[in-house]
């Protein structure tokens, strides 16, 4: 597919800077992007790339300030990266926009299938699933009975939801994700074994949410796991039964959810954070990767770091006074033997 930076530029509200006639066929980062190739410039450390590259057209901010003559055609946007990342959308929807039932694939005939659908080859629906307009499910997908999914959705290759899971619209759930595994729950006995508490809930994932591949979110032992409107989830991430996590939230790879945690919404978690179970994480909370979170944080906004964790400037003290360790030891012992010095004067000694 082929277009012209008179398209793009009338796609994106951008203004031209040179030839409209210019062609694209492909997409490359501006420092490998060659001849009919399309990149942009978000990054001020990238911009000297602008003088020397083979790009056909660069998208760029309109408060760029361009210092000599530039080859490509340029497109003037408020915000380069957004425009990109609206491209780029539109190119994965046109390159895989994939209808039709492959075969074989198990569909029973209670399940309800929306306006558009496509089903791959070796995917397994159970009894009274729904999919809705559009929702696209790749090969080797599982959903157990009872699952909805919503317009728009995507499950990639190897996504298992189990029974009685809701996925919202414009979902996109990656590679061997699972939703709906059991929660960790289990009662201890008096001979010392453990029994299995049944976990007879859900989850539920809102509109607008993407989970990265190799993510576990498991079902409420009672009522619903609930991923709400906007989360973006990393690759590897494991959110247990009962966990709440509020709206445009971030987390990074690696992260572990305890049970029944409530996380508010535009909160940014860094990779590898531990948090707790049964506690409560104020709006707009960041934490640091690598920390470990064992109570819950109240003031909103609140950056946090470290394990235990707290507040992030305190923790920046806190290094700087530690890599001075060894330089106040020795004058701490300089004094010493400055005040030993002293009283020995001062006894006649």
């Amino acid at each position: 597919m082929q277009f012209s930076a008179l398209q793009l530029a009338t796609m994106l509200d951008g203004k031209l800077e040179g030839n409209p006639d210019v062609k694209v066929s492909n997409i490359a980062k501006i420092e490998e992007a060659g001849d009919g190739m399309l990149s942009f410039i978000a990054n001020p450390k990238y911009e000297e790339f602008l003088y020397t590259t083979q790009a056909s057209i660069i998208l760029v901010n309109e408060s760029l300030v361009i210092e000599r003559p530039v080859k490509p055609t340029l497109i003037r946007v408020k915000d380069a990266y957004s425009s990109m990342a609206l491209l780029l959308e539109k190119y994965r929807y046109m390159t895989g926009n994939k209808t039709g039932i492959q075969q074989p694939s198990y569909i029973p005939k209670s399940v309800k299938l929306g306006e558009n659908v496509y089903v791959g080859a070796f995917a397994y629906l159970g009894e009274n699933v729904v999919l809705g307009n559009n929702v696209k499910i790749y090969p080797g997908v599982y959903l157990g009975d009872n699952v909805i999914v919503n317009d728009d959705s995507v499950l990639y290759p190897g996504v298992k939801v189990y029974d009685n899971c809701v996925v919202g619209s414009r979902v996109m759930l990656h590679a061997g994700c699972v939703i709906g595994g059991d929660g960790f729950g289990f009662a201890p006995q008096p001979d010392g074994a453990y029994k299995k508490v049944p976990q007879i809930g859900n989850v539920v994932i809102h509109d607008d949410v993407e989970i990265g591949a190799n993510t576990t979110i498991d079902r409420a032992t009672m009522g619903s796991t609930i991923i709400q409107k906007g989360v973006k989830l990393d690759n590897l991430i494991q959110i247990a039964h009962n966990v709440d996590i509020g709206k445009n939230t971030v987390i990074a790879a690696q992260t572990g959810v305890s049970g029944s945690t409530k996380i508010g919404q535009n909160c940014i978690i860094g990779g590898q954070v531990g948090i707790v179970g049964h506690i409560h994480l104020a709006d707009g909370t960041k934490i640091n990767a690598q920390s470990g979170l064992s109570k819950s944080i109240t003031i909103p906004n609140s950056s946090l770091t470290g394990s235990p964790a707290y507040d992030y400037k305190s923790s920046l003290k806190s290094q700087a006074i530690f890599r001075n360790l060894p330089d106040l030891e020795k004058r701490v012992k300089e004094l010493e033997e400055m005040v030993k010095q002293l009283l020995q004067e001062k006894a006649g000694v």
